[in-house]
């Protein structure tokens, strides 16, 4: 599939995905979601690709949200499956057995706040603005907003943002426990890609297992959530990964993980 509105590119086992519209500010259209889906269908399938980097084109905007633009030709029914297509994705993105981190460079209002949410973690630009603006509109947030934000920072505060329709700068987003880190805007995709490598260089068995024991265990109570940790844990223990991990430990040297589950 070639791309009209996204760039992709690898780097040393980082895949990046660029959200190249500017003049629209990235906004999500129906073309870039589907761009993004088949982004995330080569990344799930290509072993050289250990990381991925969520990132938007220019100075101004990660994503600034769903492209407006096409909301007038929408009815109610084509609305809510534009919705559900844009949840849909958003969920492959989240369910993704990689790490997926959003470098979000700017605005990240509406689809944008919904879909760096979607992300492991988020790194932002101390310029970045967040926000779900939709109230404005007249409109909810349509691809997850209303279930990740209140997960993220609470009940109360995410109803304050969604009801007031304002946004919150960087710092803000890192003290409510949005964003996880805040770089000058010249270091952040420099000290992105670090982390990304560094994550491109631990054991993609035991990336998979952690993501899978942490986003499963959310929403269980405490012991079935150690349970499932200690069913990931053991699993640990079929892999080639593990046997590498500790020879490489009693060796005294650096680890070569190859991410395969067989002995």
């Amino acid at each position: 599939m070639e791309y009209a509105n996204v760039l992709f590119e690898i780097r040393d086992g980082v895949g990046i995905l660029t959200f190249n519209r500017p003049k629209a500010l990235n906004a999500l259209n129906v073309e870039t979601l589907e761009e993004l889906n088949d982004v995330l269908d080569r990344v799930r399938e290509d072993d050289a690709v250990r990381v991925l980097i969520l990132t938007g084109s220019g100075e101004k905007a990660f994503v600034a949200g769903a492209d407006i633009s096409e909301f007038p030709r929408m009815n109610a029914l084509q609305a809510h499956r534009f919705a559900e297509r844009g949840q849909e994705i958003f969920s492959k993105l989240e369910e993704l057995p990689k790490p997926v981190i959003a470098c979000v460079n700017g605005f990240a209002l509406g689809g944008g706040c919904e879909l760096a949410m979607s992300c492991d973690f988020i790194y932002a630009s101390s310029l970045a603005r967040f926000g779900q603006p939709e109230i404005n509109l007249g409109l909810i947030p349509g691809f997850g907003g209303t279930q990740r934000l209140p997960r993220l920072i609470g009940r109360a505060k995410a109803k304050e943002l969604c009801m007031t329709g304002e946004m919150i700068d960087a710092q803000q987003a890192m003290e409510l426990g949005l964003a996880a880190r805040v770089f000058p805007p010249e270091q952040l995709m420099e000290e992105t890609l670090k982390v990304a490598r560094l994550l491109a260089s631990r054991s993609p068995v035991a990336l998979r297992a952690l993501k899978h024991a942490i986003d499963r265990g959310w929403d269980l109570d405490l012991r079935n959530g150690c349970s499932l940790e200690a069913e990931s844990f053991g699993l640990c223990f079929s892999s080639q990964d593990m046997r590498e991990g500790v020879a490489a430990f009693l060796e005294k040297r650096k680890p070569n993980f190859q991410g395969s589950l067989t002995r």
